[in-house]
């Protein structure tokens, strides 16, 4: 990767067809497809757009990327395990993207690989609309991979007061920690060895780790140690109803699901991939009928 900055809009993407990708683990049950797809007919484009699931393989993104850029597409989603593995296999990366160290949107333009985050945005957009009034003194984070990343820059953003970060993977946490710390925020972030040190008092709680999927069933934190004064927010959305978000339910604290980052991520890169704005609303509408009978 050089050391130049993307532009913010894609540089003069095609008139289509457009063909699209998601590249990730484990990702069949993906509503990305369905929401791009009628957004591009709604807005009269013509675009197809592939999983390509590695489904627990040892896959090479670089060599994942070379695959489909020699086929064609015109960029790719990029999913869990991959968005911070990506990163070397870019030319330029968005000022969002640099920021954050971490990639979800890849777009192909003139032999040059332009990596966008619309991670930030989506959460940022989802939480406004869910939990605009809830109180932001003090936040934990679990997991700090490229989506923990992208969404502790986001509640950043969003005024958290103190945020908290907790990963297995210390190293990965301290890491993340030391980022944002040389943005700015180093009298606002903290790494913690256990949410026990800090779930007793905090005002909320996000999870960004891959537990609650449905290929990796259960909840990151034990349901006794939730409140009804703690919000929970998870970004997973396949199951939409993750453990700890019914546990969390269950137990009277107010719950944001991954459906509006979901929807608001690819709304972004929708409009990087095409030039065209989509609507929201109807990318919403998409995503809410999904599995519904004749979906």
């Amino acid at each position: 990767m050089d050391t130049d900055t993307a532009p913010r809009a894609p540089m003069t993407p095609p008139e289509g067809p457009f063909r699209i990708g998601l590249i990730g683990d484990g990702i069949a049950l993906s509503r990305t497809p369905r929401m791009h797809v009628e957004a591009a007919t709604a807005a009269g484009l013509e675009l197809r757009y592939d999983l390509i699931d590695t489904a627990g393989q040892q896959s090479s993104i670089g060599a994942l990327l070379d695959r489909v850029e020699a086929e064609g597409y015109h960029g790719v989603n990029v999913t869990h395990p991959f968005k911070q593995a990506v990163l070397p296999h870019l030319h330029a990366l968005s000022d969002a993207a640099r920021a954050i160290g971490a990639v979800n949107t890849v777009v192909f333009r003139n032999g040059r690989r332009i990596g966008h985050n619309t991670d930030c945005l989506g959460f940022a957009e989802a939480f406004r609309r869910t939990l605009a009034d809830a109180a932001r003194a003090q936040v934990l984070l679990l997991g700090t991979g490229g989506a923990g990343a992208a969404v502790a820059r986001a509640l950043l953003d969003l005024d958290v007061g103190t945020l908290f970060l907790y990963d297995t993977h210390a190293a990965a946490a301290q890491r993340l920690a030391d980022t944002l710390a040389q943005q700015g925020g180093a009298a606002r972030v903290r790494r913690v060895d256990s949410p026990d040190e800090v779930l007793g008092r905090v005002c909320g709680l996000v999870n960004a780790t891959p537990v609650g999927m449905a290929a990796h069933p259960g909840s990151p934190v034990p349901p006794a140690a939730l409140r009804p004064t703690l919000w929970v927010a998870d970004i997973i959305y396949f199951p939409l109803e993750t453990a700890l978000l019914r546990a969390a339910r269950a137990r009277g604290c107010r719950c944001m699901d991954g459906s509006g980052m979901a929807v608001f991520q690819a709304v972004h890169a929708f409009e990087l991939f095409t030039g065209r704005r989509p609507d929201p609303d109807g990318m919403r509408a998409t995503f809410d009928a999904f599995g519904a009978p004749g979906r």
